[in-house]
């Protein structure tokens, strides 16, 4: 499997100029990921934590261009890194906003945790479920469509907070003070 390092994902970062603070998301978004990864892994061997940190950085690598074009980004996102050829992190950058195939019964997977890592962080801090669902609501649940797209995310979502934290020795409610600085941003780089 291809991967990029760290450096590389910063230098797609900064060849995106991605908004700053959407960079801060996808750190913090990536640190928790990284925390789930590790506290699964112990339970339930073979994730690749690698995989995990890359996709988990770039999951919103086409969100800021998103805002002029009104590209989904999730899927300009999987298509630019599997043009790049990373076709891995491709298929979880695609499933960051909506899980393809959620099934409670079955190892968790590197999609999945990203996903719920992604769902955990609002802007650049870890917070409940419950927090970041009305920001979601208040922002993108005007249109009725979406309202209804935004409550069966989240029952997906809740379902798969259930099959992820059965796995790990803590409770949601403790993620944050479990999670550690393990991506940082590089000193010096700014975007926009």
């Amino acid at each position: 499997m291809n991967l990029p390092s760290i450096n590389d994902c910063f230098s797609m970062i900064g060849e995106m100029k991605m908004m700053n603070h959407i960079i801060d998301h996808s750190v913090m978004v990536s640190n928790v990921a990284l925390c789930i990864a590790r506290s699964v892994e112990l339970n339930q061997p073979g994730i690749n934590i690698p995989l995990v940190r890359t996709a988990s950085l770039l999951h919103d690598i086409t969100k800021t261009r998103s805002f002029d074009t009104g590209e989904v980004h999730s899927e300009t996102g999987g298509i630019l890194l599997a043009a790049k050829g990373f076709p891995e992190i491709a298929d979880i950058i695609r499933q960051h906003v909506i899980l393809e195939d959620f099934r409670s019964n079955a190892p968790v997977t590197e999609p999945e945790i990203v996903n719920y890592a992604d769902k955990r962080v609002l802007h650049d801090k870890v917070v409940s479920l419950d927090c970041r669902l009305e920001y979601i609501q208040v922002r993108y649940g005007n249109n009725p469509a979406l309202k209804f797209r935004i409550q069966k995310m989240w029952q997906d979502t809740l379902a798969l907070e259930k099959k992820l934290f059965a796995c790990v020795d803590f409770r949601p409610a403790q993620l944050a003070g479990h999670v550690k600085p393990e991506v940082n941003r590089p000193a010096g780089q700014d975007t926009i």
